[in-house]
């Protein structure tokens, strides 16, 4: 396993595959919202792609958001859920946003997962609210 910033165009296409299989085909989120103008390299956002055996199996990125870090686009292929490999992707997402002087980390959590969160030392400091289709939760950690 191999959790990377990403630095070239090729593994910044892998990790945008993996989020249209997980956001996209999954979950029904449209796919003219899923990618960004933060969807670029070398822009306001760090991207992460997590390997296992060479394949890419899990992603994330993270900007400087109001002094905090916002951790968004984490996503697992089905197949490798539940292994530990989504803390690795949040691990080294909440590495590079202290890299850029954040101190507090937030993200909008999916209701499903606030567990996963809390357990890595997140609180929720919303009401639950509608992204996408999908109820979410804002959830903040300090670094």
């Amino acid at each position: 396993m191999n959790s990377i910033k990403i630095t070239n165009n090729d593994d910044l296409q892998r990790a945008l595959k993996i989020r249209k299989e997980v956001f996209v085909k999954e979950q029904k989120v449209p796919e003219d919202i899923e990618v960004d103008e933060f969807d670029i390299l070398n822009g306001a956002c760090s991207h992460v792609l997590l390997t296992v055996d060479q394949e890419a199996v899990g992603t994330g990125r993270v900007r400087l958001v109001e002094h905090y870090g916002k951790l968004q686009r984490v996503a697992i292929l089905q197949s490798y859920r539940k292994h530990g490999f989504g803390k690795v992707i949040i691990l080294k997402l909440e590495e590079l946003a202290s890299e850029l002087g954040a101190t507090k980390v937030k993200l909008d959590a999916q209701v499903h997962a606030i567990g996963f969160y809390e357990k890595l030392g997140y609180e929720v400091q919303s009401d639950v609210f509608q992204d996408a289709g999908i109820d979410h939760v804002l959830m903040v950690k300090s670094l």
